[in-house]
């Protein structure tokens, strides 16, 4: 978010000492809170899943060229294909680390949250702050079940790309690229549903980040 990114050197000192606690302490030091991070992660991976999206429907766009080539074409194919599904492999490590540091800095906010209510004197404000913690709770789980759901479904596409790719590694023939062509709609549904799926997460990542702005 904003700020954060406003110090690029001392997150990489902070993060180079392997100190969670060490790190939050010296944000909180400049004004950027748990809060804060929670939602520059959010943003990230929204932003992660985003490029992914475009990277397997640019994946999707060379296998279908692939399927169309004639056998002197075959083995740039095979290196055009590969090169997608590696940069997809890359796309879907990136969202997975993503939501791994979304859950990591908003398993610290609730917890600090929750421990800071036995702090209040004041039973309204506790009771207030406590229902402010269980709706931002309750709206973050709904939009980390969403990215689970995203994230699931690009292992079962980047298996049928990594299949297709050895198989067009070990059968430079047209054999091969007849077999392909069957393959070729069933990832394309599946990649459609990713698709679906990863609009679904991106807009509930767009409403957490609103509600946590606003409140």
């Amino acid at each position: 978010m904003f700020a954060i990114r406003l110090y690029p050197i001392l997150l990489l000192v902070i993060s180079l000492s392997g100190c969670t606690s060490v790190y939050y302490d010296t944000m909180e030091k400049v004004g950027i809170h748990k809060r804060d991070i929670l939602v520059d992660r959010v943003e990230s991976a929204r932003d992660a899943q985003t490029d992914a999206q475009e990277q397997f429907q640019s994946a999707l766009d060379q296998f279908a060229s692939v399927v169309q080539l004639e056998d002197s074409d075959l083995k740039r194919a095979y290196e055009s294909l590969n090169d997608e599904y590696e940069a997809c492999e890359s796309s879907a490590a990136s969202v997975s680390g993503r939501i791994e540091k979304v859950e990591t800095v908003a398993e610290d906010l609730f917890e600090e949250w929750q421990a800071e209510l036995d702090l209040y004197q004041n039973q309204s404000l506790k009771a207030s702050s406590a229902k402010q913690l269980r709706q931002t709770r309750g709206r973050y789980k709904e939009m980390l079940a969403s990215m689970k759901r995203a994230e699931k479904t690009m292992q079962p596409v980047l298996n049928t790309l990594q299949d297709n790719v050895l198989y067009l590694k070990h059968n430079l023939n047209a054999q091969a690229i007849g077999s392909l062509r069957g393959e070729f709609r069933n990832l394309q549904a599946d990649i459609a549903t990713l698709v679906k799926r990863m609009n679904q997460s991106i807009e509930r990542s767009n409403t957490f980040i609103r509600d946590m702005k606003a409140s």
